[in-house]
């Protein structure tokens, strides 16, 4: 290639032969071998997955509800559709009867495990626990900032606080308590002791009668 203004030499005419006659000699070896050159980088795939044939758009709403049933299936009677509202409400009865009784397949996954059993176990079997009492004290803050007198609500407020603050004391001791026994009986359990105190605590919160699973012991059984 010559630049302007610049005069040619004999060694820049050698050059620009050599180099015409490797550019023909690359395309008679190409058109010879009938390949192409390399580009320089690596042809993408193309998606060999067939497809079936795709159903024409419909033409009209009344085409396309038509469609639409047709995908439903067959429309049930009254009859059957009660029988299958039934037979669902009794599947879930009895997935939740045995969620209740504590079986294994039907826990869900934060109650699942021998250690998960053995925690509430524990927290069952207490005789007292100012944790029980965190529903009736959440009940009677919301009656006394909302149906008192502004007055009995300010004076209300402050045992309010020594009661929680007492509960907060319950729940750090008994999540103590609960990672100590975990430990001694699990020495192989990998679960760390906040979880399983948090666990514990969430659970003596509740109600006995709400408890699910439902408490297998009795309160002031030995739990070894």
């Amino acid at each position: 290639m010559s630049l302007l203004g610049r005069k040619k030499t004999p060694a820049d005419d050698a050059t620009d032969v050599a180099s015409t006659a490797a550019e023909l000699t690359g395309a008679e070896d190409v058109r010879s071998t009938g390949a192409t050159p390399p580009k320089g980088r690596p042809t993408p795939k193309r998606d060999q997955g067939r497809r079936g044939p795709v159903a024409p758009a419909p033409q009209s709403m009344s085409e396309a509800r038509a469609r639409r049933k047709a995908l439903r299936g067959p429309k049930l009677s009254k009859e059957d559709r009660k029988a299958a509202r039934l037979e669902r409400r009794a599947r879930m009865d009895d997935r939740r009867a045995r969620m209740m009784e504590g079986d294994e397949a039907y826990l869900l996954d934060r109650d699942k495990g021998p250690v998960r059993r053995y925690v509430r176990d524990i927290v069952d079997s207490r005789r007292f626990s100012l944790l029980g009492l965190f529903m009736y004290a959440a009940l009677a803050m919301l009656v006394v900032m909302f149906a008192m007198p502004q007055r009995f609500a300010t004076m209300g407020s402050t045992p309010m606080l020594m009661l929680m603050l007492l509960m907060l004391i319950d729940a750090i001791m008994l999540g103590r308590q609960v990672a100590n026994r975990v430990d001694e009986k699990f020495p192989d359990n990998a679960e760390g002791k906040f979880r399983l105190g948090l666990y514990a605590a969430g659970r003596a919160s509740q109600l006995r009668r709400m408890r699910a699973p439902k408490p297998m012991v009795n309160r002031g059984d030995i739990i070894d």
